[in-house]
């Protein structure tokens, strides 16, 4: 059994399973080691919860390394935890986790944004930072804006809050001497915007797909320590 944890980042994720992976909401604590205990052999995680809920125990993603669980990261809470774990054997996919990975991002909050319930399809409030990076970067490399403009919108996106981030806020909080329209512009960054957390997503559903339905045979290079608190938090012996 293959699973993956993902939400907001690709609301439609199970049209991509080809019935093939079993599709489950944001992870929080304890999920991950649930899903090894319904005989998962391979893992995605991309969304999960980190406000109002636990997030994702690292213990429990090393207990699934060490059971021979395949557990990938991408694009959201999924590519913070792959990059934490990966000296563990934990697999990071797509740019998001590169950029973390090299330290070129290092805010958790840059891949946050405020979004509708499942109900609603996640439907999203506000723009993360990752994406305003990955369409900014695409915009200069095509020579749809200047430079130096680039750097400005990037600084304006970077000083917002999460929570207050969009096309039209950043605009708002950047110099303006460099935007002759900024109507123009909002059109402009509406249009072209670059989901790269939906790439990201897309490409950790593919290598989940791809991964042998078999657990890992290979010898790992640490011991697993069950600790007091991770027997009493786990249910494991």
């Amino acid at each position: 059994m293959k699973v993956v944890f993902v939400g907001p980042s690709l609301p439609d994720a199970i049209s991509f399973s080809k019935n093939s992976i079993d599709v489950r909401a944001p992870a929080v604590q304890g999920d991950v080691l649930e899903a090894v205990k319904d005989g998962a052999t391979a893992i995605g995680i991309v969304d999960g919860g980190f406000e109002y809920t636990a997030p994702i125990w690292h213990k429990e993603i090393l207990y699934a390394l060490s059971r021979g669980v395949r557990v990938y990261g991408a694009a959201s809470m999924g590519a913070l935890r792959a990059v934490e774990c990966q000296t563990f054997g934990m697999v990071g996919v797509g740019r998001i986790f590169d950029e973390y990975a090299s330290g070129i991002t290092v805010d958790d909050a840059d891949v946050a944004l405020l979004h509708g319930p499942a109900e609603l399809n996640y439907k999203p409030l506000t723009l993360p930072l990752v994406n305003v990076r990955a369409t900014l970067d695409h915009l200069e490399k095509e020579q749809s804006l200047s430079g130096v403009l680039c750097r400005d919108l990037r600084a304006a996106a970077g000083r917002l809050f999460f929570k207050e981030r969009t096309w039209r806020s950043v605009i708002a909080n950047c110099d303006t001497t460099n935007i002759p329209n900024p109507k123009e512009l909002l059109g402009l960054l509406v249009a072209q915007t670059v989901d790269q957390k939906r790439a990201d997503a897309m490409a950790l559903m593919e290598a989940v797909r791809a991964a042998p339905d078999d657990y890992a045979s290979h010898a790992i290079s640490w011991k697993m320590h069950h600790t007091f608190l991770f027997r009493a938090g786990s249910d494991t012996p």
